[in-house]
């Protein structure tokens, strides 16, 4: 049981923290690269994975959600944002609007990611 909780404590920092870096990665230098290829994993796994597990799957999320059962944690969302938020908050958003505004959060990420990444520096 106590490798369950460790593994859950593991999940809850590491699940966040790479959300929160594919969000914001891109804001310095060092760290633009790093950023473009696990928001490019990222869709990866949402897109090309979701076609065999659904859209939107996340191997972190399945995993989690294994730890979690053995937790005795049971209806559990399908999405780890909604999840999140609702831990944090105490509110349970809608599926949809969960999902629609992860989806543009990422999709903006992803397009600064990608402008920094490759735009051409000016020179005077």
């Amino acid at each position: 049981m106590f490798l369950y909780q460790l593994l859950n404590v593991f999940f809850m920092i590491l699940h966040p923290a790479i959300i929160v870096f594919n969000l914001f990665g891109w804001i310095w230098k060092k760290t633009r690269l790093a950023n473009l290829i696990l928001l490019l994993l990222t869709g990866g796994s949402w897109f090309i994975l979701g076609i065999f597990y659904g859209i939107g799957y996340c191997p972190l999320t399945q995993w989690h959600w294994e730890v979690m059962q053995h937790l005795g944690k049971t209806n559990l969302p399908g999405s780890y944002v909604k999840y999140l938020v609702k831990h944090i908050t105490g509110i349970s958003f809608s599926n949809h609007l969960v999902d629609t505004v992860t989806a543009t959060c990422y999709f903006v990420a992803l397009a600064l990611s990608l402008y920094f990444n490759f735009r051409r520096k000016k020179h005077l």
